[in-house]
């Protein structure tokens, strides 16, 4: 089965100078975890999530290090802090969304789609056609295709 056949086609988008607590409210109002996030020419530059929301209201996780003879050696977590101080500053859904999204276009299989979302331990991918967002799958569409069958 094709991504078009089971995709969303009323895609729930969010501008990107919206406000993150208008964007928690579009989420709310909307029953859904997270949504495409568009520029202003309409072309898809993120996605907004629960996840990145809850950053605001949590502390950034506090890299690894050693401590040799009073010097602070980073193991691990500097990015990840950084990442966490940047979305803890944000006011904007552009601050705050997650960049680089995984996409599908329209005629991909839904196995392809599948191993994408967990391959990339993501829940929604927006289906593109022609760099034009045309629809969204949720892990809930592929369950549902699953049930049906």
């Amino acid at each position: 089965m094709l991504a078009r056949k089971i995709m969303n086609q009323n895609v729930i988008a969010v501008p990107e100078e919206t406000t993150i607590e208008e964007a928690a409210g579009i989420l709310t109002k909307n029953n859904v975890s997270g949504a495409p996030v568009v520029n202003q020419a309409g072309k898809l530059v993120g996605i907004i999530t629960e996840e990145d929301l809850l950053h605001k209201k949590t502390n950034p996780r506090v890299p690894g290090f050693l401590n040799i003879l009073g010097a602070f050696i980073y193991i691990s977590g500097v990015e990840r802090y950084r990442e966490d101080l940047k979305k803890l500053a944000a006011t904007k859904v552009f601050e705050i969304m997650t960049t680089g999204v995984v996409t599908v276009d329209g005629d991909a299989e839904i196995e392809q789609v599948a191993a994408l979302m967990v391959e990339h331990d993501i829940k929604r991918l927006p289906v593109m056609e022609n760099d034009t967002m045309i629809g969204i799958i949720s892990r809930a569409d592929i369950v549902k295709t699953i049930a049906r069958a």
